[in-house]
């Protein structure tokens, strides 16, 4: 069932927003070389537990996860594209780095991505956050009422495919709110003006993932949670919780 939600709740989701942008600014600042990512992960506790909150990841336990999440973040490196573990790792000058947190405060959810390198920077990472982070504007800016949901992922699919890079599109975006998985699903690639029509009132999170080598397939690790790209290449992940109102888009996990 899609739940739409009042103009105070989307207020109660903004306070788990300003949560998860807290941890992504907590986090970017602590992750220098030699820091691990299990560090990051308890940094990342600390900024939940002081405001408040709860770590919506911690001991999530989904049908293609082969563990209870352990952390509260994930801590996605090179070439894991998506929930990666925050294991003991020590980061290395020029790793790329995505952070995905996602916060609840009094019952919702907020849930956002945000990448960016370690140290000294390839002048190609720049480039595929960049994009990834185009493209992530691009599906926000198609959340609007009266368009469709494969309207978000035209428009994404549009920026990142058209700069050569992969797309998959099994793991996407997703309603958010009681829940942090929630209907509809969001497709990251999806032909324009098919789908469910937006409506105001429908928070999703957007949340496209891009892959250097352009290729569109990947694998599970052998830890039973990371997503990698299926010829290694460089991965980011980048992702905001959208309200659709009638004024358009507005952004929940902002600072």
């Amino acid at each position: 069932m899609i739940e739409l939600k009042s103009a105070g709740e989307i207020a109660a989701m903004r306070e788990a927003g300003r949560v998860v942008a807290a941890v992504h600014a907590a986090t970017r600042e602590q992750a220098g070389v030699g820091v691990t990512l299990k560090h990051l992960d308890e940094v990342a506790r600390t900024v939940i537990e002081e405001a408040g909150a709860g770590a919506s990841f911690f001991g999530y336990h989904p049908s293609f996860g082969a563990t209870p999440y352990p952390g509260v973040i994930c801590t996605s490196v090179n070439g894991v594209m998506l929930h990666g573990l925050p294991t003991p790792y020590r980061l290395r000058d020029g790793d790329l780095i995505s952070i995905d947190c996602a916060a609840f405060v009094d019952g919702w959810h907020a849930d956002g991505t945000v990448s960016f390198t370690v140290g000294t920077p390839r002048d190609e990472d720049l480039k595929l956050i960049q994009v990834a982070e185009e493209t992530l504007a691009a599906g926000i800016e198609a959340a609007r009422p009266g368009n469709k949901l494969g309207d978000i992922g035209h428009a994404m699919a549009t920026v990142g495919r058209g700069a050569d890079y992969g797309m998959q599109n099994d793991f996407g975006g997703h309603g958010i709110g009681r829940a942090m998985h929630e209907s509809p699903f969001v497709p990251n690639v999806a032909p324009r003006g098919r789908g469910l029509r937006l409506r105001p009132g429908l928070v999703i999170a957007i949340e496209p993932s891009l892959m250097a080598g352009g290729r569109d397939d990947y694998y599970m690790a052998d830890d039973g949670w990371s997503v990698c790209s299926g010829d290694g290449s460089r991965s980011v992940h980048v992702e905001h919780t959208v309200a659709i109102t009638e004024d358009g888009p507005v952004v929940l996990t902002c600072p």
